[in-house]
């Protein structure tokens, strides 16, 4: 073969190879990645408990939520009470804390519109994802996984036309579970599976003065609904994580929250303590369940 002959062999094979590159990148970006379908708010929160029965006092005689479920656990012996807050939202307790356990705080779930969805998208972001979803009698679908910080995060689907409307309970002290908070040792960590893969974004941050951070809040995406990032760089005993891992629940007006909790408080011999205003200007109460959980009411405008 003469040098023209050659030359235009290798011209040829340029081409050739060009164009099987040009075509696998055009097949790989054809493959479409999974989006992440809506985060509509937080679900439920699950806690573990002591005693079930002085639990319920706090949580159905003080608080005033219904119950709406009591299950034996499938695996032991341990049952679990669910307390409604409205028709999308509850807390949920467990018995059987272990004496000296500190970490009362089992779960947060966050409601999303498609399960096997959201669990593809996490998988495809190199999150340890369970094989497949979980599926309740009832038509819910959920699955978990674990946070940076190992807390145990779900995501459920609740069942085609299960409405999740906020209806006050007849007797609640508050319709609305507002946020939860979670410690966070490093939050870079944390900010890449919330923020990052998640879509969560920063709205406030704050501590005791404006030199210290305490806390960050970020905002469920396709919600109002948020989770606190408790900030914390060394560890913390028994009484801190109760304050710590923490339920928040609004009510639109603190005096009448005070003025439904105290006739309640009397007769179970809980004492209220006063509230007072927060670094972000709104009314607070918090209170304690028998463990020492925190709950939060907060209203959810600024002071007058």
């Amino acid at each position: 073969m003469n040098a023209k002959g050659q030359t235009n062999k290798i011209i040829n094979n340029c081409r050739i190879c060009c164009l099987s590159i040009f075509f696998l990148l055009g097949s790989s970006r054809g493959k479409a990645q999974p989006e992440r379908p809506p985060l509509t708010g937080i679900a439920f929160i699950e806690l573990q408990v002591t005693d079930l029965k002085k639990s319920t006092g706090f949580y159905s005689g003080l608080l005033g939520y219904p119950t709406v479920a009591a299950r034996p656990a499938s695996t032991n012996k341990d049952h679990w009470i669910y307390f409604r807050v409205n028709a999308a939202q509850s807390i949920r307790i467990k018995d059987g804390l272990p004496a000296g356990q500190d970490e009362r705080l089992l779960s947060i779930a966050f409601q999303t519109t498609h399960a096997e969805a959201l669990r593809q998208y996490l998988q495809s972001k190199t999150v340890a994802v369970p094989s497949s979803v979980n599926k309740e009698p009832g038509g819910d679908q959920w699955f978990q996984v674990t946070d940076p910080g190992r807390h145990i995060i779900k995501f459920i689907q609740y069942a085609s036309g299960k409405k999740s409307v906020t209806t006050l309970p007849q007797e609640g002290v508050s319709a609305r579970i507002l946020h939860a908070g979670i410690t966070v040792a490093d939050t870079a960590a944390t900010n890449a599976f919330y923020r990052d893969i998640l879509g969560f974004s920063e709205t406030w941050r704050g501590g005791a003065n404006d030199s210290v951070t305490s806390w960050i809040n970020m905002h469920v995406p396709e919600s109002t609904a948020y989770l606190e990032y408790m900030l914390i760089s060394r560890p913390v005993n028994r009484q801190q994580l109760g304050g710590l891992h923490h339920i928040a629940l609004m009510v639109p007006d603190m005096q009448q929250a005070l003025e439904v909790l105290h006739p309640r408080a009397s007769a179970t011999g809980y004492l209220i303590p006063l509230p007072r205003v927060g670094r972000n200007k709104r009314w607070q109460l918090n209170l304690f369940d028998p463990d020492g959980t925190r709950i939060e009411l907060m209203e959810p405008f600024t002071m007058r």
